[in-house]
């Protein structure tokens, strides 16, 4: 039997604790006693705010100056559903088949692991940086309402003097092979909710009633009627989705008052939330007095951004290419993370490893897939502070 790496070997460690968000159930304490042993300083920063769970994250830097280089994660996970659908215990961290099962093994553990073999390995041939920084910022609010996590970090570190130059997160990019793909930017998302007002009446008497399902599916065509945009150079066309449609009407005789209408919308470079919230309102306002429905929006943090290629894209590429023989494809598809808070404080990319069992019952990684994105984190520490 092949002898498990120590970047696998991390990886089961984290899979076994449970981190379901906003639980950390001990995963960030398994990273903090491996980054100290490494010689990293580290903080715990937790978070609340009211209304939302209280969040631990961690941050490790070792290193004093710039160029500074951080890896970026989150150690939460999404529920693993009904364990007796799995095959393998989702909390197991078991190898079967050449794969690592377990939920977080692709979203994102796996990737975390690899980043901090990585640096291990990377010191112990190199020592501590004499001129340089490595850091770690892993947040347990990814995958939760991302309140209390990397943006807060974020701003202490700020108010603390911390400035970062690059930043890779470690998210499974990859669609189909380890190398494909790099994220270098996310499309925003805002989300809309749209009341439909009526009167409600017996069936009999239409006259006496105004049913608002016509002024419904009125509004809810003028919102899908004409596209958004085109798309720009870095991105796909924005587009609007509605998600729900509700009545909560159980008679057959009776005229609803109110039907409700819920919709989402990933937007690119060309819009703001403030301007796309215009436009929606635009929309309705040419479809139906605005008397006939009441439009709010979700408190939107997630706005489109890209890191333009360049040097540090380059380099990245570069890593991958040599490590797989692949020349991975620029996107900005899918959906959002992290990386849009950070964008704010230094340019930013996302590579990790294949993404195609992530959030899904039965989640795993081949572990010649981490092995891999370990040395690509290997060749990038290696080429970023050459």
């Amino acid at each position: 039997m092949d002898e498990t790496s120590s970047g696998v070997a991390l990886a089961q460690d984290l899979i076994r604790r449970p981190s379901v968000t906003p639980a950390d159930a001990g995963a960030l304490d398994v990273l903090q006693t491996r980054l100290r042993a490494a010689g990293f300083r580290t903080h715990r920063l937790p978070f609340s705010e009211a209304g939302t769970p209280d969040i631990d994250n961690l941050y490790g830097r070792i290193g004093d100056s710039a160029p500074f280089l951080l890896f970026a994660g989150h150690t939460d996970v999404v529920p693993p559903g009904d364990p007796a659908k799995w095959t393998k215990n989702p909390f197991a961290g078991e190898i079967h088949g050449g794969e690592l099962y377990g939920r977080g093994a692709a979203d994102m553990k796996g990737g975390i692991a690899a980043f901090a073999a990585a640096a291990f390995a990377y010191l112990a041939r190199h020592g501590a940086p004499k001129k340089g920084s490595i850091g770690f910022l892993i947040t347990g609010d990814e995958e939760g309402p991302a309140i209390n996590g990397t943006v807060k970090m974020l701003q202490w570190l700020s108010e603390k003097g911390e400035k970062f130059d690059h930043c890779v997160v470690g998210e499974p990019t990859n669609a189909l092979e380890l190398g494909d793909m790099i994220k270098i930017g996310r499309r925003g998302s805002l989300n809309g909710r749209l009341r439909v007002l009526g009167r409600q009446g017996h069936v009999a008497y239409p006259q006496r009633a105004d049913n608002p399902v016509p002024h419904l599916l009125a509004l809810c065509a003028a919102l899908k009627q004409d596209v958004l945009d085109q798309g720009t150079d870095w991105f796909d066309a924005s587009n609007l989705e509605i998600t729900s449609i509700d009545i909560g009407n159980e008679a057959t005789n009776v005229i609803p008052g109110e039907a409700h209408v819920r919709f989402n919308i990933r937007f690119n470079d060309l819009w703001t939330p403030e301007t796309l919230k215009a436009e929606i309102r635009r929309r309705l306002e040419a479809a139906r007095p605005p008397e006939n429905f009441e439009l709010s929006f979700d408190p939107c943090n997630a706005v489109s951004f890209v890191t333009k290629p360049g040097p540090f894209t380059g380099l990245v590429a570069d890593a991958i290419q040599a490590e797989t023989g692949r020349r991975p494809e620029f996107s900005t598809s899918g959906g959002t993370s992290d990386a849009r808070f950070i964008s704010q404080y230094c340019p930013v990319v996302e590579f990790g490893l294949v993404g195609k069992t992530m959030h899904q019952i039965d989640e795993r990684v081949p572990v010649a897939d981490i092995d891999g994105l370990t040395r690509i984190y290997g060749r990038i520490l290696e080429a970023y502070f050459a």
